[in-house]
Formats: structure tokens, C-alpha cells, sequence
């Protein structure tokens, strides 16, 4: 699975909307809109979302 898929995948299951997560980090949701179906993102800005929205926990495999 993609960065793409796997973040708006965990954003679903935490219920946060694309403009709530830019609200959370301080972006716009534009931006988010357009990196999420781009799917071309830094490490950082992924682990950045996934530890706004709250998991704490990242399986790899």
C-alpha cells in the first residue's frame, strides 16, 4: 500500500477530514487535498499526520 493510501485510509478510521487535519498541522486543506491524491509527500509530513490524528502505533510489512 501507498503513503497516499495508507494515510487517508488511517484518516477514515479516525474520522478526521481533510480540512480538519489542516486545521490540526496548520495548513490548508487544498494543500492536503492535493498531496493525498498526488500520493507524493515527505516521511515527515506522513508521520507528522499520523501522529496528529492520534496512532501511535506503525506496522511495517
Amino acid at each position: 500500500m501507498g503513503e497516499g493510501r495508507g494515510l487517508k485510509a488511517e484518516l477514515k478510521r479516525q474520522g478526521v477530514t481533510y480540512g480538519q487535519l489542516a486545521d490540526m498541522i496548520g495548513d490548508k486543506e487544498v494543500n492536503i487535498r492535493n498531496k493525498l491524491s498526488r500520493g507524493k509527500f515527505s516521511a515527515a509530513f506522513f508521520l507528522q499526520c499520523l501522529k496528529t490524528v492520534g496512532v501511535t502505533d506503525l506496522r511495517l510489512g
